[in-house]
Order: structure tokens, then C-alpha cells, then sequence
């Protein structure tokens, strides 16, 4: 049975996702409202000159600098690569963590409502997805894994944890009722860590709904990378909902539709974020899956 001892809460991974942000200020600053009876919970502002600055980052997104061979790599030498380095030395090392769960907090400016990220499908990762799932039934559940490949994300620290994505909320900005939906739901993991912890968690199996990540999507350029469509108002907001072959996907500036030429039903997820335009990123499309988890 896995015993939870140590978790940690981080925000402000991005400096401009102040739901997080705040929330790990709050926690801070009333450290009992997130202490449970059989493990200690601590805090972090992952990127603390970035959230100053009320940017994403400063030279280099720090949620993509975590892969063991940067995190060695004393040559690497941005902001955001030396504070990864910081970070793996106080919640890791990686693979080998002090700490037994990472929740990292992120908000995002696409329709994903209440989203658990998934880094791995660990199967306490999974219990615990599937009772806040249950008993909050807005809770979706995303697998952004890719095999064959190390995962550069802070949660990949640790194998037990995961990330809470909430939206939309617009960059550097705050939605009251985001951040307190946000909030219940991080006291809900806690408690269910405490109860499992001590053996009264209870039993059950939740049939879960899991999007497992396929792969992304760009916006539709021309030869010098400039866009040339968005995307289509019959898609945007749409995240978590099926785009069928043949249906509407981007549309052109001059107002031609492009069309998804799939062969599958997909779901997207992240779409048209904002701070995913510079990766080249217009969505990201998933597969749905049924799954019958104990716990």
C-alpha cells in the first residue's frame, strides 16, 4: 500500500497562470488548510521572478526543462533552466523524489473546465483521478504521455502527483470562480490522500472517461510560417467534445472552411491557446477511453 508522507503544491509554474500562483501564496500564508493528519504538505512558487513579471516565463518555458539530462547539463544556463535545477534539488531527484506527490497547478485560456493531467497512468494516479472524478463529475481526465518519450514536464519529478488545468481563464488574470472550484478540489485530494493513508478511503470502482493524448495540431501556414486560418467558431470552446471526419476545423481569413481529414473521431483539447501559438500548437487531439478504475 502506498503511503503518502510528503506532498508538495506548486504554482506559478508559468508566472502569467495566477490561479495557481495565488492559490500557493494562500496555502502559504494558512498553512493549516491544506495539513492532513498523517503527511505533511508543502508549498512552492515554482517561478517566482516570471510571476513578477506576470509573464509565462522569462527566457524559457519552465515546465519543458525537466528532462535528466538538462537538469545535469551544467551548461544549460536561462532562468528557467538554473530554477529547474533548484527545483530538482528540493522535491527531487528526479525519479528518486523527496517527496511522495506533486500537484502542480496550471490555468489555461482554452474551454478545458476542471482537468486532471496526467503524466504517466501510475495506478495511484489513477484511484485518485477517479474519486474526484466521482464525486466531482466535471472532472475530466487527460493522459499527456508520449511513449518512447522522457517527460519534460515539473510533475514528471515524482511518479505519484499530477497536474489540476483549469479554464478558461485570459492570461495574468483572475476568475473567482475558477480559483474556488480549484481550491475545493485540491482540499477534496487532500483528504482522500489522508483517508487512504489511513485505511478509510473506502472501496468502489468509478468508470472513468480518459483522453489519451494523440498528437497536436498546428494552425494551417504558409511557406514563411505566417497563419493562415483559425480556428473554426463551430470548434472553439468545444474541448473534450468529438470532432467527427468531415467536420469543420479551421477557417481561412478570406473565409474558406478547412475541414478534419481524419479517419477516426478525435477529441481536441487546448484549443487555441493562447501561449500555444509559439509552439505551434493549435490543439491538441486525444482518444477517448473507457476504464473501470478501483478504488
Amino acid at each position: 500500500m502506498v503511503k503518502i508522507k510528503q506532498v508538495a503544491i506548486v504554482g506559478g509554474t508559468h508566472g502569467n497562470e495566477l490561479t495557481g500562483a495565488y492559490l500557493v501564496n494562500k496555502f502559504a500564508n494558512s498553512p493549516h488548510l491544506i495539513q492532513r493528519q498523517s503527511f505533511t504538505t508543502m508549498t512552492m512558487l515554482a517561478n517566482p521572478q516570471a510571476f513578477k513579471l506576470v509573464r509565462r516565463y522569462v527566457e524559457k518555458d519552465l515546465n519543458r526543462c525537466f528532462i535528466n539530462d538538462d537538469l545535469q547539463n551544467t551548461n544549460l544556463k536561462t532562468i528557467e533552466e538554473k530554477r529547474a535545477k533548484e527545483i530538482n534539488h528540493i522535491l527531487g531527484p528526479k525519479g528518486h523524489s523527496k517527496v511522495d506527490f506533486i500537484l502542480d497547478l496550471h490555468s489555461t485560456s482554452a474551454n478545458m473546465g476542471l482537468s486532471i493531467i496526467l503524466v504517466n497512468q501510475e495506478l495511484f494516479n489513477l484511484r485518485v483521478a477517479a474519486y474526484l472524478s466521482a464525486i466531482e463529475p466535471s472532472v475530466k481526465i487527460y493522459s499527456w504521455t508520449e511513449p518512447g518519450q522522457e517527460n519534460s514536464f515539473l510533475n514528471s519529478l515524482c511518479d505519484r502527483g499530477f497536474s489540476i488545468e483549469v479554464g478558461p481563464v485570459a492570461p495574468g488574470s483572475l476568475n473567482a470562480t475558477i480559483f474556488q472550484k480549484t481550491e475545493q478540489l485540491i482540499y477534496q485530494m487532500l483528504d482522500y490522500l489522508d483517508a487512504d493513508n489511513q485505511g478509510n478511503s473506502g472501496t468502489g470502482t468509478n468508470t472513468i472517461n480518459i483522453y489519451e493524448h494523440l498528437r497536436v495540431v498546428d494552425y494551417p501556414k504558409n511557406s514563411v510560417g505566417e497563419i493562415e486560418a483559425m480556428i473554426h467558431p463551430q470548434l472553439q470552446g468545444r474541448d473534450y467534445e468529438p470532432l467527427n471526419p468531415g467536420d469543420p476545423m479551421f477557417i481561412t481569413f478570406d473565409g474558406q472552411t478547412i475541414f478534419y481529414e481524419g479517419k477516426d473521431t478525435v477529441y481536441p483539447l487546448f484549443i487555441n491557446e493562447v501561449a500555444y501559438y509559439e509552439k505551434g500548437i493549435a490543439m491538441c487531439l486525444t482518444q477517448k477511453k473507457i476504464m473501470k478504475i478501483n478504488y
